[in-house]
């Protein structure tokens, strides 16, 4: 799944709304954080309202606020409907909040009312902003034998610890994906496994203008207009970065080197542009290639009338191309009843068992979290089913956690409007980069002191 769009509050904005102060903006994707609450407010929040069905009355309430709608919000219906009938003493009920955003503006009103659901899904480390004011009920003391970190893929778990204590476990984490129409592939005479480097796909090009769409000659990739997380798997192709640890290096060579290829394969060789919806495009046959998530690709099946190819993310300097990770995981809110908290984490449990991660992933694309979901049935004939999904779990092992500054929503925003301008308006990749410079030290340079005290590696 592409980063989400997230809500623009900053760590003062919030801490001011919870009557504490604070100085950084707030964070907004994957990193590894490590530092304190002490001090943070007291946590007497009551339950938010909510409705109980009447055949689960007298159970501990759990309320889950959801980011998602549609098929993924159905699947966490049957999934906490199946949790509500695996046992007596908890019920478990999901209201859509529609969207991370929404999500993170209701929370933070929530959290002024002091009315709070108990289960909260977070995109990456967007769960930080919160975490510096103190809301989050810690989860390793409810870790067992049979559920902990361990469970979980290693890769995801880094970015849910805080001072080595955890309070995000993953759930619904994804990668990105090269996305093609195979019936065109296998049209114009190209191999049906899809590209693998960005030369590759330049080669592929004029074949496929060849086929023509509209009346006009097919073209080969559509580009986002926020597209930075792929450009995080794109920059890191070509042996560059947005920032090395604390330095911005968004505009050095092989970063430029990178965006500027892109504007080629745009405007001067004529065989990709910047769609408003690229996805959309893609599914409905008007261009070969997009990147999506790996958490896109239920979706994508169910729209598209062609044969869906999917491939590893390009590569350019090393075969081994490496992925930012993405999607989210799961916290819980300190309350006044312990009993809630509890039966969260029951819930939690729940959710890592391996057939449940395993149904999540089928539903909906999502990878499967969980170590011992791979060697489930419903994965493995999944996969045999459709190896799409199969490519999906073998690009996890080149997952990482994204570059420093990408995770603040300012940041990402500026490095999507940079590229924006390459893809749209063919500015020259050094001079966009070059641009976006001095704000993102200034973002960096205001967070530093926050970052130094959350991350731990």
């Amino acid at each position: 799944m592409t980063r989400f769009t997230t809500s623009t509050f900053s760590r003062r904005s919030m801490l001011s709304v919870l009557g504490l102060t604070g100085a950084a903006t707030a964070l907004a994707a994957c990193g590894a954080p490590g530092a304190s609450t002490e001090g943070a407010v007291n946590n007497a929040y009551k339950q938010a309202d909510l409705q109980i069905p009447q055949q689960y009355q007298g159970r501990t309430p759990v309320l889950f606020w959801s980011p998602w709608t549609a098929g993924p919000q159905d699947a966490i219906n049957e999934m906490l409907r199946q949790f509500n009938e695996s046992q007596s003493d908890i019920v478990a009920v999901s209201e859509s909040q529609e969207s991370y955003q929404v999500l993170n503006q209701k929370l933070t009103a929530a959290l002024q009312a002091r009315q709070v659901p108990d289960v909260v899904a977070f995109p990456e480390l967007q769960w930080l902003q919160f975490y510096f004011s103190g809301v989050f009920a810690e989860l390793d003391p409810y870790f067992t034998a049979d559920w902990s970190l361990d469970t979980y893929l290693d890769q995801y778990v880094g970015e849910g610890v805080a001072a080595g204590k955890t309070y995000v476990v993953p759930f619904a984490r994804s990668n990105p994906l090269f996305y093609f129409n195979r019936d065109l592939f296998a049209k114009a005479g190209l191999p049906a496994e899809g590209p693998k480097t960005w030369d590759d796909l330049a080669e592929y090009g004029p074949e496929l203008a060849k086929i023509t769409v509209s009346g006009k000659p097919l073209q080969t990739l559509a580009f986002g207009a926020t597209d930075n997380w792929f450009g995080q798997a794109g920059v890191w192709a070509f042996g560059g970065s947005f920032s090395k640890d604390y330095e911005i290096t968004v505009d050095q060579a092989p970063a430029v080197e990178w965006l500027e290829w892109q504007r080629s394969f745009i405007h001067e060789q004529k065989l990709g542009y910047m769609a408003k919806a690229a996805m959309t495009d893609y599914t409905t046959g008007l261009v070969a290639a997009c990147h999506g998530s790996t958490a896109s690709l239920r979706g994508a099946m169910q729209a598209a009338k062609f044969d869906i190819g999917v491939a590893f993310m390009l590569g350019k300097k090393s075969e081994r191309t490496q992925v930012p990770t993405g999607g989210s995981g799961l916290s819980i809110i300190k309350a006044e009843s312990k009993d809630r908290q509890d039966a969260a984490a029951e819930l939690f449990k729940f959710l890592a068992k391996p057939e449940i991660a395993a149904y999540w992933h089928a539903a909906t694309g999502y990878v499967p979290i969980v170590k011992t979901a791979h060697e489930t049935s419903i994965v493995k004939d999944l996969v045999k089913e459709n190896p799409n999904f199969g490519v999906a779990l073998d690009q996890l092992s080149n997952a990482k956690t994204a570059d420093r500054i990408t995770w603040f929503q300012a940041a990402t925003d500026q490095i999507s409007g940079a590229m924006a301008r390459v893809y749209g308006d063919n500015v020259p990749a050094a001079e966009a980069l070059t641009g976006i410079r001095p704000r993102l030290e200034e973002i960096m340079a205001d967070n530093r002191e926050d970052l130094e005290r959350v991350i731990t590696s």
